[in-house]
């Protein structure tokens, strides 16, 4: 089945409330894991830094990304009290670090046991290696990555997850554990690619669906899809096509102030998204080409046999004009229509009756 996270990011806007809401709306929905994101502003950015375009057009507002992500902060002492309401719904709850001492948080103050790497991060060669030295599975998304970009991440985090702490970290050492048998098994024990197109919202034009695939072939690691795009028809096309997770962004409301809230699903639409990822899931069923349990109990109704096109006296020679092919409840296969033309029928049929000769 297809693993679902909620995308609660920083749509609680720095509001307890809305965050114990979020979760309530992701739980109702069906969603696997809800997650947040966990980060202190002035680890994250610098204060000359400036929003993203997508930011200043959701926000309507133009300063700093240091000012809006102050607002957005998910207060440290908030953590646990979500993950005990995560608890008593039986939701998993999750969060993505995006500074060491977040992670750390995360970590071993509240042990999380699996992490979410933003795409943003995918190029932090030391952050990746604290989240691989972390010890726990990862969740790395790929926006704005090629694939060289890809092999680099997971060449830093099969050292991480292999290399003694002592080794010293080089780019020599991250391409050897990379290749590595050990490297390579720790991988495809512990991470899951995420493909994912960073704007918000995503153009169709530009989700490119198709290199999710290819993320699969080239890594040969469990792969899914992280979307931005609007609506709910994308996620639902990479199910099909085989995402072993889907992560979407929700809101309450998407007329909340903040970045994030436009490009996010209400609840219903989430709860809709979930339900027909489901029924894809099941769907999906076998590769194997065979008639179903539903279709042998049709094929007899639905298939056609050879009947007689009128009445027929024994012993008379079957033709063209006197067999047809009709649906009915038996009969001879149309194959055996080449056979039994010229022969003689062993009894009578009725117009319409199944011939079995």
């Amino acid at each position: 089945m297809t693993q679902i996270i909620a995308e609660a990011g920083v749509n609680h806007n720095g509001s307890a409330d809305l965050a114990f809401a979020l979760i309530d709306e992701a739980y109702k929905a069906g969603a696997d894991i809800i997650k947040f994101q966990t980060f202190k502003a002035e680890h994250l950015v610098t204060s000359a830094a400036q929003q993203a375009r997508y930011q200043r057009v959701n926000t309507q507002k133009s300063e700093s990304q240091l000012a809006m992500l102050k607002r957005l902060e998910l207060d440290y002492s908030l953590h646990q009290q979500l993950i005990e309401h995560c608890q008593s719904l039986d939701i998993a709850f999750m969060s993505s670090a995006f500074d060491g001492e977040s992670l750390q948080f995360l970590t071993q103050t509240l042990g999380l046991t699996t992490l979410k790497i933003a795409s943003g991060e995918l190029t932090n060669a030391p952050f990746l290696l604290a989240h691989a030295r972390a010890g726990c599975k990862l969740i790395v998304s790929t926006g704005m990555a090629t694939l060289a970009d890809i092999e680099s991440a997971l060449g830093v985090i099969a050292f991480g997850l292999t290399a003694d702490t002592r080794e010293i970290p080089s780019r020599e050492a991250f391409e050897y554990a990379y290749a590595s048998k050990e490297g390579q098994l720790a991988l495809k024990q512990n991470v899951t690619l995420l493909h994912c197109t960073t704007e918000y919202p995503a153009p169709f034009e530009e989700i490119n669906l198709k290199a999710m695939g290819t993320l699969a072939r080239a890594f040969d690691l469990p792969t899914g899809y992280s979307d931005h795009s609007e609506g709910i028809a994308v996620p639902l096309a990479a199910v099909a096509r085989g995402a072993c997770v889907i992560e979407k962004h929700f809101t309450l409301d998407k007329n909340l102030p903040g970045p994030d809230h436009k490009a996010s699903l209400t609840p219903g639409e989430l709860a809709a998204m979930i339900t027909a990822i489901r029924q894809i899931d099941v769907a999906l069923g076998s590769p194997v080409k065979a008639p179903t349990v539903s279709e042998y109990r049709n094929r007899s109704v639905a298939r056609k046999c050879l009947v007689a096109a009128h009445n027929i006296e024994k012993g008379t020679l079957f033709t063209q004009s006197n067999i047809a092919i009709k649906r009915a409840w038996s009969g001879l296969s149309p194959y055996d229509y080449w056979r039994v033309v010229g022969s003689t029928a062993s009894r009578s049929y009725a117009n319409g009756e199944p011939i079995v000769d």
